[in-house]
């Protein structure tokens, strides 16, 4: 699993594909998006003064994310920007996307002042560069160009919908720690 993780850092197309294909590496997909999730939440520690509840509420965003990331990176490559090549299933998109995520784990450092939140930010493009090459080899895409239109296509709803879920997340963090 960790070299998995690490050529998914390093951005490497056959260690996506190698995912893509292995039925059995989706409970390493899963260990990655719940230790990214961690590393979301010890970073989130620092979004407040309710450190116990930030930090579960960065780990619920982290894994809500990815569900809703896979699932609709999934259907837009799938039944939007399709082409004849295009064979793939959700799973499949589940374990690419869940190893792009690696770069999350960066995300612990945003409990550090001042920097913190720039780590994350660096953390947040160097997952979306891994998850259009994630996008691309799961969907069996030609072009990189197609992956970066699902991307682009898919990170408008998702942000909406985690956007929500985060709101809602720390309306109830906010109203449980006053």
């Amino acid at each position: 699993m960790l070299q998995r993780m690490i050529g998914a850092a390093r951005l490497d197309v056959h260690t996506f594909e190698d995912v893509e294909s292995d039925q059995n590496a989706t409970k390493q997909a899963l260990l990655v998006v719940v230790l990214v999730s961690i590393a979301s939440g010890i970073g989130a520690i620092a979004a407040g003064d309710n450190f116990i509840l930030n930090f579960l509420a960065g780990m619920a965003l982290g894994i809500i994310g990815w569900a809703v990331w896979a699932y609709i990176t999934f259907f837009v490559g799938t039944k939007i920007l399709n082409t004849p090549e295009t064979h793939a299933d959700w799973g499949q998109m589940a374990r690419g996307t869940a190893f792009a995520q690696t770069p999350g784990l960066l995300r612990v450092f945003g409990i550090i002042p001042y920097i913190g939140g720039v780590i994350i930010l660096i953390s947040a493009i160097w997952q979306l560069v891994a998850m259009v090459i994630a996008v691309r080899q799961c969907l069996d895409y030609q072009s990189t160009g197609r992956a970066i239109g699902v991307v682009l296509i898919a990170v408008i709803p998702y942000i909406i919908l985690v956007g929500i879920v985060s709101a809602l997340l720390y309306r109830a963090i906010g109203q449980g720690g006053g």
